[in-house]
């Protein structure tokens, strides 16, 4: 599992995907939303621009990301 540290409130999900090198480009990144392979706290994401908060939990390509303050 792997952390994420806020710096501000909130940060989006395709953002948190470049910034961690899981995607590649932000194209790649809204792909992989699209597709359906994001969950948040347990749920499919197709939300590009879900706002990611401290507590909540992402899994993607078999990754498990807790975000935090």
């Amino acid at each position: 599992m792997r952390e994420f540290k806020l710096t501000s409130e909130y940060i989006e999900l395709i953002k948190l995907l470049k910034l961690l090198r899981i995607a590649e480009t932000g194209g790649h990144a809204k792909i992989i939303v699209e597709d359906g392979e994001v969950t948040l706290n347990g749920i499919q994401e197709f939300r590009k621009r879900a706002k990611l908060r401290a507590g909540d939990k992402i899994e993607v390509m078999g990754e498990e990301i807790r975000i935090r303050n």
